[in-house]
């Protein structure tokens, strides 16, 4: 039975809906009106506030904090900076994914962990011989982001912090309604956007001060299926979706290594050893058999279907997490994981495995749709993600 989230007062009265789902154990809004268009449009075009405190949450600390977080991730800690954020996978002995998640550096040894599954005990047991405290916090920390393009200056109203030089994937700290909290540039939109942290007990008092103070910039609170949309258009990867955790896939095809979700930039062999390393290094020699990329269906041949049996042309406003085959010279050699209209773009777009050769940028492929029961097949091409890059994402100050 799942329960409420810190500000669950308040996502509750505003859920005209009642739609929720549930995310780790808690109640999530998916949409609070009948239609999540509204809440869409508030992150593109003006603040959404999304309640996303069911991620799970750790704060690891000790003499050989830098060392135990470098032990796990791909990514070299030596270079992070305290204030600075990383997004970054972590994976098992085999070099497949375990989970995905940030890391906040707030300290010289402090850093807090997020995270999509539990993680806990595979901390722990990675921790051996080190001098490191691992906690989880994720009920004592609650969390929400603040995104779209008047998200930097609501917090400039409402927010005792410096929001003008904080950069892309930083973090600092404040207060809002003089609750302490942390602000990182960060998000899951591909837009501009911020992640406020604080303790549980007073997330109310800040969700207010963020509801109150940006009504002149038209915040609206947003759920799942707005985001969902939003990430897709960000190019952004959702686990057991695009891919699955190597502890919990059930067949070898549905583990993922950072190569093949697109993540090599974030896989450094010039720090020490860490987990999956010496997997890694044989996948980065030899190639990737597979990767996950962007698909630009084309939307021409999608009408001339619904045309065909006289009927407008339709598509889910919301994201199909349905995985459906993708082809290339009548074989099949892929699968769309995640699939979606784009009311930016104004185009349907996709995210898809495919196996090697055909994953390269500008390779035509069709993918399957269904149309009254009847499969067809489309025109997709591969292309650059995020499909959606605007320049206030990560200028700063911010625009």
């Amino acid at each position: 039975m799942p329960i409420g989230t810190a500000v669950h007062e308040r996502t509750f009265a505003l859920c005209e809906s009642l739609n929720y789902r549930e995310w780790s154990g808690y109640y999530a809004v998916s949409a609070y009106e009948s239609h999540h268009d509204h809440e869409y449009n508030a992150i593109r075009n003006a603040t959404a506030l999304i309640d996303v405190s069911p991620l799970f949450k750790y704060m690891v600390t000790g003499r050989d904090a830098s060392r135990f977080v470098d032990r796990l991730v791909t990514r070299d800690v030596a270079k992070m900076s305290v204030g600075q954020v990383y997004y970054t996978p972590w994976c098992d002995e085999h070099g497949k994914v375990i989970d995905d998640g940030t890391v906040s550096r707030l300290d010289d040894q402090v850093f807090r962990w997020t995270a999509a599954d539990p993680n806990l005990r595979w901390y722990r047991q990675n921790a051996h011989g080190l001098d490191v405290r691992i906690d989880d916090v994720t009920e004592q920390v609650a969390a929400l982001a603040l995104q779209g393009p008047t998200s930097a200056r609501l917090l400039r109203a409402v927010a005792q912090a410096d929001i003008d030089s904080l950069k892309y994937f930083r973090v600092t700290s404040g207060s809002i309604a003089r609750v302490p909290v942390d602000i990182s540039r960060t998000g899951y939109t591909g837009d501009l956007g911020y992640e406020i942290w604080m303790s549980a007990d007073r997330a109310v008092e800040v969700w207010d001060a963020l509801m109150e103070g940006g009504r002149p910039f038209d915040i609206k609170p947003a759920g799942m299926l707005a985001l969902d949309v939003a990430r897709v258009e960000a190019g952004l990867l959702l686990i057991e979706v695009d891919f699955f955790s190597s502890k919990k896939a059930q067949i070898a095809s549905q583990m993922y290594t950072p190569f093949e979700l697109g993540l090599g930039r974030l896989v450094s062999f010039d720090k020490g050893r860490f987990i999956g390393h010496a997997a890694l290094a044989r996948e980065h020699a030899r190639g990737s058999a597979r990767q996950i990329v962007g698909l630009a269906i084309e939307w021409d041949a999608v009408e001339r279907l619904y045309d065909e049996v006289g009927l407008p042309p339709a598509v889910a406003a919301t994201t199909s997490r349905v995985a459906v085959p993708v082809y290339r010279n009548g074989r099949q050699v892929g699968k769309a994981t995640s699939t979606t209209w784009s009311p930016v773009l104004k185009r349907m777009i996709a995210l898809a495995t495919v196996s090697r050769p055909h994953y390269a940028e500008g390779t035509d492929l069709e993918m399957e749709i269904t149309i009254e029961a009847v499969r067809h097949r489309v025109p997709a091409r591969v292309v650059r993600t995020p499909f959606f890059n605007p320049p206030r994402k990560t200028a700063t100050p911010p625009l």
